[in-house]
């Protein structure tokens, strides 16, 4: 599959490859399963064969990155007096609600700087920083800046690596999977020290 992937988008224009990573940059925060991080990797093993620019890449995939997280801050936003504080969905309560906010007015802006590098929590920080209506351009300069050092990396990386897609899909699942690991420890813990609060 990488190999095709490559293959299609070594075959493109400049300018289609451009449009190609714009498009799945901004839809790595709403369409979390989307292959993006790969798909930047891989246009950025191009830039030695092609016209394309380190900079160019990273200035777009970085810009498109934030406008996806923005995105999804204002369906978090809109959703938030109409859905989550009405009532609508049964597994959220009010005192949830109520949680989430403290944690994100506490919290938010230091997540969302950060949130390029958590895989698979991408999507709930970007909604959850509407939901509590964290200061919008405060978060989409934070968000901004945190794919902007992310893309660094990952261009970088498809620049060193070249075309060996092999090794590219090696480290990319490697890091998500350690990042998951420990996502899911944390979550495990701070559940357990919450149960056991409850109980007590």
């Amino acid at each position: 599959m990488l190999e095709e992937i490559l293959l299609y988008m070594g075959n493109l224009n400049p300018e289609w490859i451009y449009v190609v990573l714009f498009f799945f940059a901004f839809i790595e925060n709403i369409f979390p399963p989307s292959p993006s991080d790969l798909i930047v990797i891989v246009g950025a093993s191009l830039i030695a064969s092609t016209s394309l620019g380190f900079i160019p890449v990273l200035i777009l995939t970085s810009i498109a990155s934030s406008l996806g997280f923005i995105a999804m801050y204002y369906l978090g936003f809109f959703l938030s007096e109409r859905v989550l504080r009405a009532g609508k969905l049964s597994f959220l309560d009010a005192e949830s609600i109520q949680k989430t906010d403290a944690w994100f007015g506490k919290y938010g802006y230091k997540l969302i700087l950060a949130n390029r590098f958590l895989p698979g929590t991408r999507s709930v920080i970007s909604f959850f920083a509407g939901v509590s209506e964290l200061n919008v351009w405060r978060t989409f300069i934070l968000a901004t800046i945190s794919a902007f050092l992310w893309n660094v990396i990952i261009v970088r990386l498809g620049m060193w690596l070249g075309n060996n897609v092999e090794l590219i899909d090696y480290y990319l699942s490697t890091y998500s999977k350690m990042i998951i690991i420990l996502t899911v420890i944390v979550a495990l813990f701070f559940t357990v020290r919450y149960f056991i609060k409850r109980k007590k």
